[in-house]
């Protein structure tokens, strides 16, 4: 059966921050969304690339060489290989697109670090279908 799903509800539903819960797979891939506050941790995924969009708020995403600040709307590509650190000021809601290989925090473990079983628990959503929002 086809499900339509609003991103947006589905991050609001979200009661943890920095823990990506997956709403869909394409392909290779899961799309996820997740609520952010704070800072990440500095950590790479050497093999994947990682999509950020964001659905609300703004984030600020620290590389070796920069920084990229997205605000609602926005997207950016992390390249596979490059050091990053997501932080949010104030709450950002993201959806993210990443292979099913990319592990959360990359090479680095700690207390905010998700295993892929954490982000495929079901996720209660009101009114499954989805507002449109």
């Amino acid at each position: 059966m086809l499900t339509r799903l609003s991103p947006r509800t589905a991050a609001r539903a979200l009661t943890e921050f920095w823990s990506p819960r997956v709403i869909g797979e394409l392909d290779d891939a899961y799309v996820k969304v997740a609520k952010l506050h704070g800072s990440l941790t500095w950590h790479s995924h050497e093999h994947e690339d990682e999509l950020f969009f964001i659905l609300k708020g703004h984030l600020r995403i620290e590389l070796e060489d920069g920084v990229v600040t997205l605000g609602e709307g926005d997207l950016f590509i992390v390249p596979k290989g490059t050091r990053h650190n997501p932080v949010a000021e104030e709450e950002c809601h993201v959806l993210l697109v990443e292979r099913k290989t990319t592990l959360h925090t990359g090479e680095v473990t700690t207390e905010k670090t998700r295993t892929l079983a954490e982000q495929l628990r079901p996720l209660p959503l009101p009114g499954a279908g989805g507002d449109g929002s």
